[in-house]
């Protein structure tokens, strides 16, 4: 497959998956679901979900400062409206293009601040795999405060003894994934491998990271202003107000899987949230309302930060070319 098919789908494949999601969910509404769910959207308190987009860009801002934490044993001491602006363009970047805002952030970067591009994009990867890393551990958390209720679920649509052979061939998989790795050599494998040792290069830069204390703390703190920020939408709309923390966490994890892996979760992070609301018993329309109420506020924020960047990054630094 060459490179320009291989982009395109990549581009249009989560695209045309969201657009399916969209129609076909709102197609299975009944007339009372929808008038339900515009409901919802209008009985909502906006303030609220101001207040937790607020939260969520100062968390982008302790991103940007946090990054100076990578740079500053490199010798590169950027400034951090410079950082925050080439942040708020990746996040931009990645609505339309997955994965791109970590290469136009270097870039940026490489431009504005004269940090070369492939150091700048070292960082970033790593700085990516702490986040990799505290979303599993925060999916980890979450799946075993709300163990129960899932197995209950799962057991309901699937017997326990297919459960328990998935496992086990997850199991074996994972047994003969671990071989393949080891011995062979084909190009797949050498791509894995590649991977896996930048991803290990990342966590090592951190480790030995003069100021790894305070990239720690910070690296915290995005986290859980991510939670508060979610945690604060749910107050906007009075039927997901008192919503458990445990059903809060898994919801929160399985929202952010479709943002880190979709065009910032397009058409399916709305599709996610409904559907693990409904199995802790929320109604498929408010969890279809809430689900769209986080991410247009969130996507709105990105589009205004993002496009004003691109605006006043060249006035801001029109001295320093």
């Amino acid at each position: 497959m060459n490179k320009s098919l291989s982009k395109f789908l990549q581009i249009f494949i989560p695209l045309a998956l969201g657009v399916f999601l969209i129609w076909y969910i709102y197609g299975q509404f009944s007339p009372e679901q929808k008038v339900q769910l515009w409901e919802h959207f209008k009985n909502a308190n906006y303030y609220v979900v101001g207040l937790a987009v607020f939260l969520s860009v100062l968390s982008h801002v302790i991103r940007a400062y946090r990054w100076g934490f990578m740079l500053e044993p490199l010798g590169y001491y950027p400034k951090l409206l410079n950082s925050f602006m080439a942040v708020s363009i990746a996040y931009l970047m990645n609505i339309f293009i997955p994965k791109s805002g970590e290469v136009s952030r270097a870039v940026v970067m490489s431009k504005y601040e004269k940090i070369p591009f492939d150091k700048g994009f070292g960082t970033i990867i790593s700085e990516r795999v702490v986040d990799l890393i505290l979303l599993l551990l925060f999916t980890l958390v979450a799946l075993l405060m709300e163990f129960d209720t899932l197995f209950n679920f799962l057991k309901e649509i699937v017997p326990v003894k297919k459960i328990g052979f998935a496992l086990l061939g997850l199991l074996v998989l994972g047994i003969l994934f671990i071989l393949f790795m080891k011995y062979s050599n084909n190009p797949f494998s050498q791509k894995i491998k590649k991977l896996i040792s930048g991803l290990k290069d990342g966590v090592m830069s951190i480790v030995t990271m003069r100021k790894k204390g305070p990239f720690i703390i910070h690296s915290l703190i995005i986290w859980a202003l991510y939670i508060l920020s979610f945690y604060t939408a749910t107050q906007a709309l009075p039927d997901t107000a008192s919503v458990g923390f445990g059903t809060l966490m898994i919801t929160f994890v399985v929202g952010s899987f479709t943002f880190a892996f979709t065009n910032s979760g397009f058409g399916t992070y709305p599709a996610a949230i409904m559907g693990i609301l409904l199995v802790f018993g929320i109604p498929e329309a408010l969890g279809t309302a809430f689900g769209w109420i986080v991410w247009t506020s969130n996507i709105l924020a990105i589009l205004l930060f993002g496009v004003l960047s691109l605006i006043f990054l060249p006035i801001y630094n029109r001295n320093r070319l």
